[in-house]
């Protein structure tokens, strides 16, 4: 879990060519709820592909900094520049977005 917008930005310099795939969602979004089993599953499948997750409540200067206007919202970093983002509870997009942009 990115705690803070600091840390973010690490992560994303960390990852290099590596793409990053970040959950922004909330404890009280049901749909959030329903993303994040699947959303560690991919973790695990896609060990090439770096994962974060941020709480909306604990980071809210960083979800408007990203424009996040509604949870779950998913977006996908290569070399610190976003090449891609979705909103809503969409297993399937969550995937193909993940493999085609890898």
């Amino acid at each position: 879990m990115v705690i803070d917008k600091e840390e973010f930005e690490e992560a994303l310099k960390e990852a290099g060519e590596k793409l990053v795939a970040v959950d922004f969602s909330a404890s009280w979004c049901g749909p959030c709820r329903t993303m994040r089993p699947y959303f560690h599953s991919l973790s695990v499948k896609h060990e090439d592909v770096v994962f974060l997750e941020v709480d909306a409540d604990d980071c809210e200067q960083l979800v408007q900094d990203r424009d996040v206007f509604c949870l779950p919202t998913f977006q996908f970093y290569k070399k610190e520049e976003k090449v891609g983002e979705f909103s809503g509870a969409l297993v399937e997009k969550l995937e193909a977005s993940i493999e085609e942009l890898k």
